[in-house]
């Protein structure tokens, strides 16, 4: 994990905290309503302790937590062909490991399901997060699979009158 100290703001940590916990539950394999519960109880209180552990943690937007984790668990069936679609040749979802395949799984779920938030915004902050966890490419590859698949979904709703 990157050892920088992450400046946080209310859904930036949310969205952190919802990597981690999209992370736990595909290599815990716990209920959903399992994992945002210790979430909920233990760890959003802590989410810094890793970087500093004498650190305060941030305020944590825990609505936006549970509904990124929520949705993203719930639509990862959904979710992972798109992603995947987006990926170089000779690249699948499963080789980019537990904890990216969680961050860009997240930020799917924002492009596909919560259509006020902005491309960019979405876009950003999981770069963000992405720095948070990896030392390498990663950040990057996060912003170029986000940012095709948000061309994809967004091109889609956006051309039909009725969004």
């Amino acid at each position: 994990m990157n050892r920088r100290q992450p400046s946080l703001p209310k859904r930036r940590a949310a969205r952190f905290a919802a990597v981690q916990a999209l992370y736990q539950l595909e290599v815990g394999g716990q209920p959903v309503e399992e994992v945002v519960g210790e979430f909920r109880q233990h760890r959003l209180t802590s989410l810094l302790e890793p970087f500093a552990p004498e650190a305060a943690s941030p305020p944590v937007d825990a609505a936006w937590f549970e509904r990124v984790v929520r949705g993203a668990h719930r639509m990862a069936p959904e979710l992972d062909p798109m992603i995947e679609a987006c990926l170089a040749p000779g690249w699948t979802l499963q080789r980019c490991g537990y904890l990216l395949r969680a961050c860009l799984r997240a930020g799917a779920f924002e492009l596909a399901a919560c259509p006020d938030v902005p491309v960019a915004a979405v876009i950003n902050e999981y770069v963000e997060v992405a720095h948070m966890f990896f030392d390498g490419d990663e950040p990057a590859f996060v912003n170029a699979v986000l940012d095709r698949l948000a061309r994809r979904l967004r091109a889609a709703s956006s051309s039909n009158p009725a969004s």
